[in-house]
């Protein structure tokens, strides 16, 4: 399918020949209109789904097993250390906020720990150089655990970044005219190794 603009909206199109039909026995409609907004809020709460309390741990290992086997495991460093100690705490944080504590100090903290973390990251990246490597279960949950709110992320992430998720995933969808329901798949395997964030908390 096409994108196309209509009257100020996104929709999508597909604009079947009618004598390709004819010929090939294939019934479908002249044209197939989608709206993009009846889409995407369906599709983006399926995709956040896996990140449910309930199924983050099944999430986890998916996308930890996805990845190809000859790839080296990644060595640990002192680097990947405080940044998962840096999002351990932050996760403390934010649930002592939840609990009360007094947003100036908890505020300070996060701050701090931030500036940590990042200098640990910044370090871990030059450290890294070019060659793809498998992620460990502890980076990949502390990948996921820096997303935050996925739900959140995706309805307010640049249409440019949420489309690089879309891509990076392998997702696939099937619009059935008949039926007016769209079938959605990923392929996590799509990351070949390699899982990186686009611009912004997406």
């Amino acid at each position: 399918m096409q994108g196309q603009y209509n009257h100020g909206d996104a929709y999508y199109r597909c604009r079947f020949p009618q004598e390709y039909a004819l010929a090939n026995q294939v019934p479908h409609p002249r044209n197939v209109y989608l709206r993009e907004d009846a889409l995407t809020d369906p599709l983006d709460t399926w995709l956040a789904s896996a990140f449910t309390p309930h199924r983050i741990e099944q999430t986890i290992t998916a996308l930890t097993d996805a990845q190809p086997l000859n790839l080296p495991p990644a060595p640990p460093t002192a680097a990947q250390t405080i940044i998962n100690e840096c999002d351990a705490k932050l996760e403390r944080y934010r649930a002592a906020l939840d609990a009360g504590a007094d947003p100036a100090a908890v505020t300070g903290w996060i701050a701090q720990t931030q500036t940590e973390r990042a200098r640990a990251e910044a370090k871990l990246d030059a450290n890294a150089g070019n060659s793809p490597r498998r992620m460990s279960r502890a980076e990949t949950t502390g990948l996921v655990t820096t997303l935050g709110d996925i739900a959140a992320a995706l309805r307010d992430a640049d249409p440019a970044d949420k489309a690089e998720v879309y891509r990076q995933l392998g997702l696939r969808l099937t619009y059935q005219p008949e039926t007016q329901t769209v079938r959605a798949s990923v392929d996590l395997s799509a990351h070949r190794g390699v899982m990186v964030c686009v611009r912004g908390a997406t």
